[in-house]
């Protein structure tokens, strides 16, 4: 299985709207490519600076050959949808996870 972590610094200012729209809008749309099948979304407790507040949201993937595909048809896109709405208030990095048996 294939952990696809995607971590967002969000300025406190837009934080309420961000979660609305992730929840509402953005973290469906992902789901709805049929490429993962399950996904999670935390609100990490520890965020270093008060003025920002870090939300994880996880999407799980049987293997990377799907991964590679959503990569491919889909990523740009909703990143663009990300960046458009909140530009620099909320910041994303990406990691890749695999798990170990």
């Amino acid at each position: 299985m294939i952990l696809y972590n995607i971590t967002f610094t969000v300025n406190n200012e837009i934080e309420e709207d961000f979660v609305n729209w992730m929840k509402e809008t953005h973290i469906p749309d992902i789901f709805a490519t049929g490429l993962f099948i399950e996904h999670k979304f935390f609100r990490l407790l520890n965020s270093p600076d008060d003025h920002v507040t870090n939300y994880s949201v996880q999407f799980f993937a049987e293997n990377t050959k799907k991964l590679i595909e959503y990569e491919g048809r889909f990523a740009h896109a909703l990143r663009y949808e990300t960046q458009a709405r909140y530009g620099e208030k909320a910041l994303a990095f990406r990691t890749l996870m695999e798990s170990v048996h």
